[in-house]
Parts: structure tokens; sequence; C-alpha cells
């Protein structure tokens, strides 16, 4: 399955509000088209208008992924991913933050699942992501250890597998990058160092 940016930020947005806001579920196209756009637990966070809510929509219903139902005279939409590809409480809470914010560890999964599905343990969210992963098409990845970590981190897989494995990696390039200085930089600091020494040295006569 390859889907758009669009089409996992809203999926992933509809997965998670059922699970969170379920008073305010279905969800009407400009609620839909805020939590798409929030600041806070997405990555990247994007700028949609209804527009382009609307038009992922219409490309997500004949896929059979997600539904539309007219409440009044507004329209209210949902996402259908437990049916359509068969999954549990836990593996929708889990594919939703792998949707909305990147690839994460399975420590990082637990806790930004509590209010979605409640884990017992760390354990068992590797469990579910082995599962997941072991499908005849797999949804979730093991990326390994990202740096300074000390679990692997997974992707999921409902986009381009390759370009998302490429974009992870090349984000903890650029993460390394700047938490490690390279050996030119520290060779310059260490001369740098050493002339403030030796002009500390002349100046006080040793």
């Amino acid at each position: 399955m390859e889907l758009t940016a669009e089409e996992i930020r809203v999926l992933g947005v509809l997965m998670e509000k059922e699970a969170t806001t379920p008073d305010h579920y279905p969800m009407s196209t400009n609620a839909l088209t805020n939590a798409c756009n929030q600041k806070t637990s997405r990555d990247p966070v994007v700028d949609y208008d209804q527009h382009t809510v609307s038009s992922t929509m219409l490309l997500l219903r004949p896929a059979g992924l997600a539904r539309t139902v007219i409440s009044g005279r507004t329209e209210k939409h949902r996402h259908v991913m437990d049916e359509a590809l068969g999954l549990d409480h836990g593996e929708v809470a889990l594919l939703a933050v792998l949707m909305l914010r990147g690839p994460q560890t399975p420590g990082e999964l637990r806790t930004r699942t509590e209010r979605a599905h409640g884990f017992e343990s760390v354990d068992e969210v590797e469990s579910v992501l082995a599962a997941l992963a072991d499908r005849s098409e797999p949804l979730v990845r093991n990326l390994g250890r990202g740096p300074g970590q000390s679990q692997d981190r997974w992707l999921h897989l409902l986009g381009d597998a390759a370009a998302l494995t490429q974009a992870a990696q090349a984000g903890e390039r650029v993460q390394t990058s700047a938490e490690a200085p390279s050996s030119t930089g520290l060779e310059a600091r260490v001369a740098e160092l050493e002339r403030r020494i030796s002009a500390l040295e002349a100046e006080l006569g040793l």
C-alpha cells in the first residue's frame, strides 16, 4: 500500500481522534483540517486547507479506507482502517502514532499511545510491532537504533517504503552531524586553546 502524505495524515488523524476524542467523532471537514494542522504531536507540521482534506477524502473513500456520512447539513468523516486491514485497537493506535509522528522506539510509542490504548509494557508494544511486520504485506519496519538510543526505531510502511526509509535515515544523519563535532572542528578548537595558553604564558612570563 502506497498512500500519499496527505492520505497518511488524514487517516492518522481519524485513527487518533476516534480513540482520544470519541465524543467529537466522526469529524467534520473543519475539525479534521484543524487536527491535521496541529502544531503538537505532528511531524512534519502541515498547513492544509479544507479543499486539500476534502480532495484527500475523495481518494480514501473508493479505496475502502474511510467513509463520509451526512449529519444534518454537515459531512462527517471516519476511517475504516481496522475493517480494511483487519487491525485491532492496539495495532490501530500504534499505526496512528507512527503515521502522525514518524519513526519511534517502542518506549516512545507506549507513552504516546496511552490515551488511545493502554499497553501494559514495552514488550507488548514490541510484540504488536513484530506482528505488524510479519504480515504478508508488512505495515511496519524495524529501522534499528538511532544515535544515542537504547531501543530500535520503527517506521510505518503505508507510503512509499523506500522514500520513508531514506527520509528517516537522512534525518538520523542530520541529527548525528549536529550532535557530534567533526574531527576538523575538534582540531580547530584544540589549536585555538593552544594559542590562548601560549598567549597567557607569554603574558605571565612563564
